[in-house]
């Protein structure tokens, strides 16, 4: 197997190359300390395997992994367990924590020798925290990181989702509302109508608009979501929690 190492810390990358070197059917194809010079390494191809960080100097790792090419497998190597695990919803086949255990290494490249293995039930996915980047699943077939801070509002779309971000951006989600309402912090964010969810962070005032509807507006959107009158209460008490009043 011919393996890239993505790692912008150069002691990582040498203790990385001297545990592999106890494994002879790994081959060092070539290595990576910056965003740029990864994305270049991954678009030329050439390798099997690669060893990627999730922390790295202007980004993260998770930006490189629609680079990486079809059929190489992806080994997460960091010192942020949890940050990993709730943003692995990619085809990463393990993740090795910081400082690297020669044993954990040789289960991980045991894995990798064993080939595809037969898909399991999905799991549901981790409750996510204010401060998490989320992977999406794009409609188009493409995917993307989005940080939790910089969704606006998730609404329905029949079996999908539209997320709206801050920046104006409306991405196409393969996610239903009700695994987003599942996964997303309750503490920042709550459903203000049967198709929408909101980011209580990015609400900046609130209109009355009748009886049953009061208009949210929100960071980064042109239009209000309207919040229905059922909807009201837990609104307001989560706003209270946050310290704010509707």
């Amino acid at each position: 197997m011919n393996a890239l190492i993505i790692d912008d810390e150069a002691p990582a990358r040498a203790a990385l190359r001297g545990l592999l070197r106890a494994h002879p059917t790994v081959r060092l194809w070539g290595e990576a300390d910056t965003l740029a010079e990864a994305a270049k390494r991954l678009t030329g191809g050439g390798y099997d395997l690669v060893f990627l960080d999730v922390q790295l100097r202007g980004g993260t790792g998770f930006e490189l992994v629609p680079l990486v090419q079809p059929g190489a497998r992806i080994i997460f190597v960091t010192a942020f367990d949890a940050y990993a695990a709730r943003a692995f919803d990619v085809n990463a086949l393990d993740y090795l924590l910081k400082p690297v255990r020669p044993e954990r290494l040789a289960e991980a490249l045991r894995r990798v020798n064993a080939g595809p293995v037969p898909p399991e039930p999905r799991a549901p996915l981790p409750a996510l925290e204010p401060s998490d980047v989320v992977h999406l699943r794009i409609d188009n077939g493409t995917t993307r990181f989005a940080a939790l801070a910089d969704i606006a509002t998730v609404e329905s779309d029949e079996n999908y989702t539209v997320v709206r971000l801050s920046d104006g951006s409306r991405l196409m989600v393969r996610r239903t509302m009700k695994v987003w309402e599942e996964t997303l912090p309750a503490s920042h964010f709550v459903r203000v109508h049967r198709g929408a969810i909101v980011n209580l962070t990015r609400l900046r005032r609130a209109d009355r608009e009748s009886e049953a509807t009061t208009l949210l507006h929100l960071d980064g959107l042109d239009a209000p979501v309207h919040a229905s009158y059922r909807y009201l209460a837990e609104l307001r008490t989560r706003l209270l929690a946050l310290g704010r009043q509707l």
